[in-house]
């Protein structure tokens, strides 16, 4: 098992304290990508609840993520039925001769 970390953040301008077994580092760009999707969702206007908008960041990331795992999964059926096919014509070819 991994070393556990402690590790200093701060996000929107709350800190916290937490503990990860992922190296600082890692957990700083963790932080950084959050507050740059807050700050798309954001935008110019005026300030908002720092709870609603680490909610509509966390929503709009879990969606980029299912698409992502959609995309892959759908890629990955693909390729099944390609090699399923191929398998299907190697298995006629074999047959004929």
């Amino acid at each position: 098992m991994s070393e556990s970390h402690r590790v200093e953040i701060e996000v929107l301008g709350q800190r916290y304290v937490i503990r990860s077994q992922a190296p600082p580092e890692h957990v700083q760009r963790l932080v950084d990508f959050l507050e740059g999707r807050v700050r798309e969702i954001r935008g110019d206007g005026p300030a908002q609840d720092p709870m609603k908008l680490l909610t509509m960041a966390a929503l709009d990331i879990a969606d980029e993520l299912i698409r992502i795992q959609d995309d892959r999964d759908r890629q990955d059926g693909d390729a099944t039925a390609r090699v399923r096919a191929l398998v299907y014509l190697l298995d006629s070819v074999v047959e004929s001769r």
